[in-house]
């Protein structure tokens, strides 16, 4: 029982995967979609982060006593991700509106009906 509370972070991570997989696959709405891509994104985000905080571990700053640091790489490389993340969600909602415009639908089976009357 130990072994499931003790990474109850893992747990997050797996139900907000499968939240954000399902949103993706199951809803036709593009902007739901999104939001399920947004959502199994912050996912990876807390499997990063959590994989890279070490128990008992410090900041990398030399110090004297401190011999366990943690490793900072994964939280650099999940602000990295962060940034990528606003700008694709910024330009998929871009491509939402416009498709809207064109389509005055955001639905996909709407859409998909209206391309194939062309």
């Amino acid at each position: 029982m130990n072994v499931l509370i003790g990474h109850y972070n893992y747990w997050i991570v797996i139900f907000l995967m499968m939240a954000g997989l399902y949103v993706v696959i199951a809803q036709g709405n593009l902007v739901k979609k999104i939001v399920g891509l947004n959502i199994f994104q912050a996912s990876v985000f807390i499997l990063f982060i959590s994989m890279g905080k070490v128990e008992g571990g410090t900041a990398p700053i030399v110090t004297q006593g401190v011999s366990l640091y943690s490793n900072p790489l994964p939280h650099v490389l999940i602000l990295t991700a962060i940034v990528v993340g606003v700008a694709t969600t910024a330009l998929a909602l871009a491509l939402v509106v416009r498709i809207n415009e064109a389509y005055r639908s955001v639905e996909e089976d709407e859409i998909h009906e209206q391309d194939q009357s062309f």
